[in-house]
């Protein structure tokens, strides 16, 4: 008999009711101890969906209060050491403290670093550990979760992230080889496989990802140790996951190791067919196993399954012949600018007037309870379109003032008007279609909704420029238009896979290129073209590496080659790792690139001190996934450490990214800070 079981199973809830939980203890509308009833109440309801859904053994452990990686860090007490009085007082607070920081009674705390999760847009806390480093059991969630389940008459199956996946993920402070503290890691390991098989576990799941990497002799030799210790004395029985890509050469190793391995309404009825979450992909294991079991008593149902994968390859709603003409006709010259960047920077001086250290913001400001409630009463019928309109104007006109008064010198317009940075064009562009409750977390409690890309991509008719001229029309500093990249909507929508994802990519570009030229046409003479998911697109094996990614600088180029000298380009980069891309990146040719730096301390500018890169730079110098605000001094470091390896001529002043997630005060305050920074650093400059 086959049994059905998942790897694991979304947390955040079908109306992100963690979000809004999470959130209101943020700000201190809910008790810790009705935050935690919440989180209860999600692992309870979605055990049981996935009981209902046909799921022999469903996983625990798979829940996290903000990030997986955090949890096993924090399970096995690698909490640094400025972090323990705060995290040994009120463990709650603490954990949330290594998360975003904390500024409170005195203490002054910044986050840990965040970078992505493997080839996804989930971003994760790295660990921080040292040499010596001591490891013990401080928390028991994982035995916690699966008696929880158990006391509700549902065996689960806990989820560890495997110690060697935990070590690769996480950094060292002086420069140690992090794989040297495997050995004291390994007793911790072994302690709670032994409480998980005391508590009456018959399997757990350790996730080592990892294995689907290049991994260089010392890792391999990593896995061998570490199994083998782990494979003594009681406990469950091992299931080995790993994810995102083929073991390939690592099969051998992952074989060899002793475990089990395992390798929406709104929607038209056709579409939906064509479509399977989370629920519905577990449906799709309990027929496959009982087809498995008796072919003929689910007959009707694969025949089904068959109809739908037909009706989706046969719809003209997916194949467009004037997009595909339009690809064939591409030139090698529609991704070339006009002149090199040291030509293009004098014209954009005279153009724009600029002062050394230029400052500027990533793109969004607050999104207030107003502003969400505005949007939300528009879709609902309840606010006509002219008083919307109204009210966005006002916002926006809000947030120029706001700019001018802080002294910013390059301005954005706020982009109030926008639910997200991937849907609010993917709404405006053919091929895209949405759900309601498609919610796949970001961070913490960041969640957005994956556009469905189906069909060939096109551009109707301009989407962004109405807002951009208007907030142009309001002053007379530059206005950046702020555009979401192509690689970035790929990555961050779910992609038809019956092209290849390159394809699909360069219709987004010259669906942005249309774009990109009409916002010059309206007089927006710096055009910003995010594209924060380039690292993580890159495959997981490196020799597919300079294939995606001369794919996917020809998309940006393509996207952003068709202005003038004049017009000034930037990109927005974050939570990357630099030094995998940073020939592509300079490939790409933005004029200005901003990129997130200030959790790693500027430790990220390595990469660009390396290569030399020639174009302007904006390293991010306050970090907005925090609610900490650092003052003007603290930004002046890491703006005197840029400019140690970075020329200042190259050099502008901007936060690590949009601050959509941010209050008005403490937005305020840190661009006053930030702004005053960047004045001392022309001053400094000009003595």
């Amino acid at each position: 008999m086959a049994l059905v079981t998942n790897l694991g199973f979304p947390r955040i809830g079908a109306k992100r009711e963690l979000k809004r939980a999470v959130e209101g203890y943020w700000q201190g509308d809910l008790a810790a101890e009705a935050l935690q009833e919440a989180a209860r109440a999600l692992r309870l309801r979605h055990w049981r969906l996935q009981r209902e859904a046909g799921v022999d053994l469903p996983p625990s452990n798979d829940f996290s209060l903000y990030d997986q990686v955090l949890d096993a860090a924090f399970c096995v007490d690698a909490v640094p050491e400025r972090y323990r009085a705060l995290a040994d007082a009120d463990p709650l607070a603490g954990y949330f403290a290594l998360a975003r920081g904390h500024q409170r009674g005195g203490l002054d705390l910044r986050a840990l670093e965040m970078t992505k999760w493997f080839d996804t847009n989930y971003h994760y806390l790295v660990p921080e550990l040292h040499a010596g480093q001591r490891f013990r059991l401080r928390d028991d969630k994982p035995v916690r979760e699966y008696l929880e389940a158990k006391a509700a008459g549902i065996e689960t199956r806990p989820v560890l992230i495997g110690p060697v996946t935990l070590l690769w993920l996480s950094k060292t402070t002086d420069g140690s080889d992090r794989f040297d503290l495997l050995d004291a890691l390994l007793p911790v390991y072994a302690e709670l496989l032994r409480r998980l098989h005391d508590a009456g576990a018959g399997w757990v799941q350790v996730d080592e990802p990892v294995l689907v990497l290049d991994l260089d002799a010392r890792v391999r030799d990593a896995y061998a140790r570490a199994y083998a210790a782990l494979a003594q004395g009681p406990r469950p029985q091992l299931l080995l996951a790993t994810y995102f890509g083929a073991l390939g050469d690592n099969l051998p190793l992952a074989a060899g190791l002793p475990v089990d391995t395992a390798h929406e309404t709104a929607l038209d009825e056709e579409f939906r067919g064509w479509l399977a979450f989370a629920r519905q992909k577990l449906e799709e294991l309990r027929l496959l196993a009982d087809a498995l079991a008796d072919e003929g008593a689910v007959a009707d149902a694969l025949a089904q399954a068959r109809a739908r994968v037909e009706s989706r390859r046969r719809s003209p709603r997916v194949h467009r012949p004037e997009v595909a003409a339009r690809l064939q006709g591409l030139a090698e010259v529609l991704a070339q600018r006009q002149s090199p960047y040291p030509r293009r920077a004098e014209l954009q001086q005279e153009a724009l007037g600029l002062p050394p250290f230029p400052t500027t913001t990533i793109g969004s400001f607050p999104q207030t309870h107003e502003v969400r409630q505005a949007r939300a009463r528009h879709r609902a019928g309840k606010l006509s379109d002219s008083d919307y309109r109204a009210f966005l104007e006002a916002e926006t006109e809000r947030c120029v003032r706001i700019q001018e008064e802080i002294g910013l010198d390059v301005l954005v317009h706020g982009e109030f008007e926008r639910n997200d940075m991937v849907e609010y064009f993917g709404e405006q562009l053919d091929g895209f279609a949405f759900t309601r409750n498609g919610w796949v977390q970001s961070y913490g409690s960041r969640c957005v909704k994956p556009p469905v890309i189906y069909g060939d991509v096109a551009r109707p008719a301009p989407m962004t420029v109405r807002w951009s001229a208007y907030a142009q029309s309001l002053t007379q500093r530059p206005m950046k238009g702020m555009l979401t990249g192509p690689v970035t909507i790929l990555q961050w929508s779910f992609v038809r896979d019956d092209q290849p994802r390159a394809e699909t990519c360069r219709q987004i570009a010259l669906a942005l290129r249309d774009e990109v030229q009409d916002l010059e046409a309206a007089g927006i003479r710096a055009i910003q073209i995010d594209e924060p998911a380039l690292r993580e697109g890159l495959p997981l094996r490196r020799a597919d590496w300079a294939a995606y990614l001369d794919w996917a600088v020809e998309s940006f180029r393509l996207s952003a080659a068709g202005v003038r000298d004049e017009t000034q380009i930037h990109t927005h980069m974050c939570y990357s790792e630099f030094n995998d891309i940073i020939e592509a990146v300079a490939a790409m040719d933005a004029d200005v690139i901003s990129i997130e730096t200030s959790r790693s301390r500027m430790e990220l500018l390595d990469a660009f001190v390396r290569f030399r890169y020639p174009n302007g730079i904006g390293p991010g110098v306050y970090d907005i996934h925090s609610p900490r605000v650092p003052d003007a001094a603290e930004m002046l470091e890491l703006l005197q450490k840029a400019c140690a390896v970075i020329p200042p001529a190259q050099l502008w002043v901007n936060p690590d990214c949009g601050l959509k997630t941010r209050a008005w005060p403490e937005t305020r305050a840190a661009l006053e800070a930030m702004v005053a920074a960047a004045r001392v650093l022309r001053a400094q400059a000009a003595a």
